[in-house]
């Protein structure tokens, strides 16, 4: 007898909201939060009042009794923080699900708002903070100071590995950038983006070049989670959470992780055992998927982490169109950090739903299952959504 307490298909995300997207926004991270978690009930039906749950990430500016006070919510018998940033989504998603499913609340809000259009605002900004502490002080003298550097470091080891090149990379940006300019919403919706494009931008940390790497943007996403009995009653279709997990090796580090053996292995390998344990649905299976992205080689490392392909196969994989739409496995279809907005992933949450529902820009047909995950390069967190 399994010791798991099986979270299979016993909630469903309900409703999802999302505000603008843009650069030097008006509205602080407080009100944009609010407009899209405002959004997400009304698509879902649910008056405020009925929440009584609260998820978010621990890097969220807005404290979540503000946010109950905002909208008018009453008693909130379940909230809940998630570490380490883009690692975390994903997370947050199974969270709002354990605690429907055990009674701890009702009705769950996930939400990430974000201002980081500014340069000022980023973290890796505050370069005196930066060189502090006892794992950056080890690289930072190396000139390993952004986490661009550190992706372009395990990105020239993977080159080195597996013959990948930069080739590989322009199909993940290309084919992003594809997908957003379908989408409406997105940030990069008509802003085409050719081969020639890509190889003339200029380099960030070489072998990453300018569209490698995510949008920095403003914004807000809320999705809304409910037991699968309510969610028959809901507004709009229902998408069930079918499997949800977290996972890290011990000894993992934060993006690179210099102090294995086996540094492309990511903490995706261990999230991963959990996830497929828990679902009926395969890496075969798999229609449509929405892959965290801050960084293109990313897409390569999850591709592996998850059983999609083989170690090292990753960047064949985008080979021919695989991650485009059409392909073998349409990869981020509203476009994904690179090219709709960074929110830290919320936005791969909404567009697995979007593809659930039907209801995508960048619409992949008969999709009945949808994988989602959040950055591996750390302790991280994925999701199989179904219909």
């Amino acid at each position: 007898m399994s010791d798991i307490v099986s979270l299979k298909d016993r909630t469903a995300i309900v409703g999802i909201g999302e505000t603008a997207f843009g650069k030097a926004m008006s509205e602080s991270e407080e009100q944009l939060a609010c407009i899209a978690i405002k959004a997400a009930l009304d698509d879902a039906g649910i008056a405020p009042a009925e929440v009584d749950g609260l998820c978010s990430l621990n890097m969220e500016n807005v404290f979540q009794h503000d946010i109950a006070r905002d909208l008018g919510m009453r008693e909130v018998t379940y909230y809940s923080q998630m570490p380490a940033g883009g690692h975390g989504g994903c997370g947050t998603v199974g969270h709002a699900a354990m605690a429907v499913a055990t009674g701890q609340a009702k009705v769950v809000v996930g939400w990430r708002s974000r201002k980081r259009s500014g340069r000022a605002s980023r973290v890796w900004a505050q370069l005196d903070q930066r060189i502090q502490g006892s794992r950056d002080t080890w690289l930072r003298p190396w000139g390993i100071i952004r986490p661009v550097d550190e992706v372009g470091v395990m990105y020239t080891r993977y080159m080195h590995e597996f013959g990948a090149t930069r080739d590989h990379l322009a199909n993940v940006a290309l084919a992003f950038r594809s997908h957003a300019n379908r989408n409406p919403n997105a940030f990069m919706y008509s802003r085409s983006m050719s081969r020639e494009d890509y190889f003339a931008a200029r380099w960030i940390s070489e072998p990453l070049c300018l569209f490698d790497c995510c949008l920095e943007t403003d914004g807000a996403i809320a999705f809304v989670v409910t037991a699968a009995d309510r969610a028959r009653d809901c507004r709009d279709r229902p998408v069930y959470i079918h499997a949800a997990a977290q996972g890290f090796d011990g000894g993992s580090a934060i993006l690179a992780n210099y102090f294995t053996a086996d540094p492309m292995r990511s903490q995706a390998a261990t999230c991963a055992k959990s996830l497929w344990r828990q679902s009926d649905i395969r890496p075969s299976d798999i229609k449509v998927a929405q892959f965290y992205d801050a960084f293109t080689p990313e897409v390569f490392f999850t591709l592996e982490g998850y059983g999609f392909c083989g170690c090292g196969e990753g960047a064949a994989f985008t080979e021919d169109g695989g991650i485009a739409l059409g392909g073998r496995l349409p990869v981020n279809t509203g476009g994904g950090s690179l090219s709709e907005v960074y929110l830290h992933g919320f936005n791969m949450i909404t567009e697995g739903v979007k593809q659930m529902r039907g209801a995508s820009t960048g619409q992949v047909a008969n999709a009945d299952c949808c994988f989602v995950s959040s950055s591996d390069l750390g302790p991280t967190s994925a999701v199989v959504l179904r219909n």
